[in-house]
């Protein structure tokens, strides 16, 4: 493996990392330490990440930033959403508040998700646009948290 991250720079993700062991965490500073490898690493999560991440001093003491994301605002919705896909650029800006108030709230994993059903119900069914009706069906997709 240190020679694939030897070859060329590379961005390691490590999602749910408040979950990790602390012999991952070993492995990962072993990776970054390492002068062949090029490497950054990306520990993502929830809740207590920081907590969990901070409390391991030989690799707090190697965090370059800190960065803690918060859901996306009503005025963020509207810019970056349409931005982030082509099924969004023509959409009404009342159905993305819409779809961010009964479902998203902000969380762009959630828009990424949403993204997916309907991109998928749009090339199954070219004749569909982005609306009220799609979207509540796409609501039924992401589970009980999402229904209006």
């Amino acid at each position: 493996m240190k020679d694939v991250l030897a070859e060329e720079f590379r961005v390691l993700v490590c999602d749910e990392a408040q979950w990790l062991r602390e012999e991952s965490f070993e492995y990962f500073r072993h990776l970054f330490d390492d002068l062949y490898t090029d490497i950054a690493v990306v520990f993502v999560g929830g809740g207590n990440t920081y907590q969990v991440l901070a409390s391991k001093d030989m690799l707090a003491s190697r965090v370059h930033i800190w960065q803690e994301f918060t859901p996306l605002t009503r005025v963020e919705v509207l810019t970056t959403i349409p931005a982030y896909h082509p099924v969004w650029q023509t959409a009404d800006p009342d159905d993305l508040l819409y779809t961010d108030d009964i479902a998203a709230h902000g969380v762009f994993r959630t828009w990424a998700k949403i993204t997916y059903h309907v991109k998928r119900a749009l090339e199954n069914n070219p004749d569909l646009k982005v609306d009220r009706n799609l979207l509540r069906w796409v609501f039924s997709k992401l589970g009980r948290h999402s229904r209006p």
